[in-house]
């Protein structure tokens, strides 16, 4: 008997895929004792593995502190500074390898190529020019950079001199970045005058302006603007340059050519970086990352989950503004001395060969992206991939669950069968990977991020803090039992909300200093199988509650993703008087699908069917497109409030903001018209739908 406490779960579960021979016998992770170093009963010890990745300049002396629950501390005692181990310690070897290949979004400018003896040069100079501007240990900087070489060397400058940076996303607004600047109490700003992004040219510049009206009324005073300029040749924005405020970079540069700047030994718990969430309610939430156990986390994550080698040509497409950027464009990969693509535009730009024409002019062989980027080249070129001689051994997806159909598209088409897929679940807080398969000892399963990864021992509690036992098939909520070394250290200026955040609910006593009785929080529903893999439902807030029943989001999506004119797919809640909430589905098609009654009856017999009808949606509405983050993340706050006749809120900084209006318009009006219009929310109602599918 379900209660209101569980989420319901109808997935079935699918078959085991092996990874291909050709892939095993070159793994970083081939040889079963690795599995047996990490067992519990080894931790933390374990971790020493990932600790010994990198050049310590003072050796640790306690592998884990916990003296002060929850703010652990990772390898106590020691120092180490993070850019040294990302850039200096490689030259010897392998100064005249390439650390970036930047590619430009206009096919028709020239892949750039940052060697690491480039990248050392670059980074000291803008870490001189950094420390004549007098920023020393400890301080904050904020950048607002797109996806250009200069976002990793600003932040390796930042590291090299033990101050703390914090990227803001570039599709961010001016007002957003200006919260984070007032937050973390930054003084000095770094941005661009443009960038390209889906064939415009924006004018970037104009953000920084508005960030620094906005940090001022939250009472922080930005004293410096440093504007790198996309062309050195000319000016991008259509904005003044602020006499005495604002400076281009490249006229500060020449005076520090040259220069050498000693990297800084930082204590191991030292913050590196503040990340802060997408949240669009309350105060930003600063997510602080440590120096020592970041990264050795995301070193030993990159090395036996991405599988990454010397040899090997590496792409994420993901954005280093997120944390999947930081973590596996930037720390991760260069600690190993890797390769990575740096690609400026979006994937489907100028068309949806584009990532692949990339992947095999440049001879990627492991292709790292987002279910949201797989399921746009999937609508847009299905067939694409076939057309290009590209050959990946390894492909991660990251950011959200990925739906089995789409999954196996990406297996068989992207993958053309040769590569594995390693489905990687975790988030902004966790720094690294917490679910996934070791791409050499664990088979594969579709839809399943797959157990928790080397040294994490995940559990699945319900409401009350009971285990929900493996294979019952019952849900709940996904904690971490244990520390691990890529965790955050807190919330910049809120240590309190981290601890009632993450640790609050499942705490079994605040005086313990025991981490057993620590369990942190993710934030996401899961079921467990009973082979231990993961199968992620969605973030807890994104749970409808119908009738009793609480059904993932992501079960109902990947149940509509089952018809195959469908290209994208959202559930979304809506008020309903009789049974407290229904499901609206909202779906888009694939190109040359049209609009059809029999495609909304196709939608409502896949969920009937693989669900129940318990999860029937009340209706089913076929969009041109959804409205999305310039991220690609579907914004399904914003067609919740559609369908609940409530409150879009600002839709200026979406991708597509023009798509909303004509969607209310669609859905709207066809409610209106059939008499379905709903009473007016109460407060408490009308924040549940603002805040809807855009936790965190």
């Amino acid at each position: 008997m379900s209660t209101e406490s569980q989420i319901a779960v109808h997935w079935r579960e699918e078959e085991y895929i092996q990874p291909p021979p050709g892939f095993i016998g070159q793994a970083n992770a081939a040889d079963p004792a690795l599995l047996e170093q990490f067992r519990e009963e080894n931790f933390p010890d374990s971790y020493r593995a990932y600790a010994d990745l990198l050049t310590w300049d003072t050796y640790w002396h306690t592998i884990l502190d916990t003296s002060e629950p929850p703010f652990w501390k990772w390898f106590a005692g020691g120092r180490l500074n993070a850019c040294y181990n990302c850039v200096d310690r490689h030259l010897a070897a392998n100064r005249n390898k390439a650390a970036f290949l930047w590619v430009p979004e206009p096919e028709t400018e020239l892949t750039r190529t940052l060697t690491y003896q480039e990248l050392y040069t670059q980074v000291n100079e803008v870490a001189a020019l950094l420390r004549d501007l007098g920023l020393r240990e400890g301080d904050r900087v904020t950048l607002h950079l797109p996806m250009v070489p200069e976002l990793p060397v600003c932040m390796l400058a930042c590291a090299r001199l033990g101050v703390v940076h914090s990227q803001v996303f570039g599709g961010f607004s001016g007002t957003a970045c200006g919260d984070r600047i007032a937050d973390s109490g930054s003084r000095i700003l770094i941005t661009m005058d443009g960038y390209h992004r889906a064939g415009k040219l924006s004018d970037h510049k104009a953000k920084a302006d508005e960030a620094v009206v906005t940090a001022a009324k939250l009472g922080q005073q930005v004293e410096k603007v440093l504007v790198w300029r996309r062309y050195p040749d000319r000016y991008l924005s259509a904005g003044d340059m602020v006499e005495g405020r604002d400076v281009f970079v490249d006229d500060l540069l020449p005076r520090h050519r040259g220069q050498r700047v000693d990297p800084v030994p930082m204590p191991a718990e030292a913050p590196l970086f503040l990340m802060y969430s997408s949240g669009t309610t309350g105060r930003p939430k600063g997510c602080q990352h440590s120096t020592g156990g970041y990264l050795a986390y995301v070193a030993g994550t990159s090395k036996y989950y991405q599988d990454i080698h010397p040899t090997d040509t590496y792409w994420c497409a993901a954005d280093i503004g997120w944390i999947t950027g930081h973590s596996y464009i930037v720390y991760g990969p260069l600690a190993l001395g890797a390769t990575s693509v740096l690609y400026e535009g979006v994937p489907t730009h100028p068309d949806a060969g584009r990532c692949w024409r990339i992947a095999e002019r440049l001879g990627v062989n492991i292709f790292h992206t987002a279910p949201t980027t797989i399921r746009m080249l999937r609508k847009l070129g299905p067939d694409e991939p076939a057309r290009y001689a590209y050959h990946f051994k390894h492909m991660t997806t990251v950011g959200e669950p990925i739906e089995p159909e789409v999954w196996r598209w990406y297996h068989d088409v992207v993958g053309k069968g040769e590569a594995v897929v390693v489905d990687t679940w975790w988030m902004t807080e966790t720094g690294g990977f917490l679910g996934a398969t070791l791409p050499a000892l664990q088979p594969m399963k579709p839809g399943s991020c797959g157990p928790g990864v080397l040294g994490i021992y995940p559990v699945i509690y319900d409401e009350e803090g009971n285990v929900v036992e493996r294979g019952s098939g019952r849900a709940g909520n996904v904690c971490i039992r244990n520390p691990w070394p890529g965790v955050l250290q807190t919330i910049w200026g809120q240590p309190d909300r981290f601890v009632q955040l993450y640790y609050g609910r499942y705490c079994r006593d605040a005086k313990s200093t025991d981490w057993h009785d620590w369990p942190f929080l993710c934030g996401d529903g899961a079921v467990q199988a009973a082979d231990g893999y993961l199968r992620i439902l969605g973030r807890i807030d994104d749970v409808i509650n119908v009738a009793g029943h609480r059904l993932g989001t992501k079960e109902l999506e990947s149940a509509a993703l089952t018809v195959p004119e469908v290209a994208e797919a959202a559930a979304v809640p809506v008020i309903d008087e009789l049974r407290g909430r229904v499901v609206e589905m909202y779906v888009a098609l694939n190109p040359g699908k049209e609009p059809s009654q029999e495609i909304e009856d196709k939608v409502t017999h896949a969920i009937d069917q693989q669900i129940g009808k318990i999860a029937r949606p009340h209706a089913v509405w076929i969009v041109p497109d959804m409205p999305k983050t310039r991220s690609g993340k579907i914004m399904r706050r914003v067609i919740a409030a559609v369908s609940n006749f409530a409150d879009v809120g600002d839709v200026t900084t979406l991708a597509n903001p023009e798509i909303v209006e004509k969607i209310r318009r669609q859905v709207q009006s066809a409610k209106a018209a059939g008499g379905d219009v709903p009473r007016v929310l109460s407060e408490e109602e009308a924040a549940e739908i603002r805040a809807f599918g855009d936790a965190g």
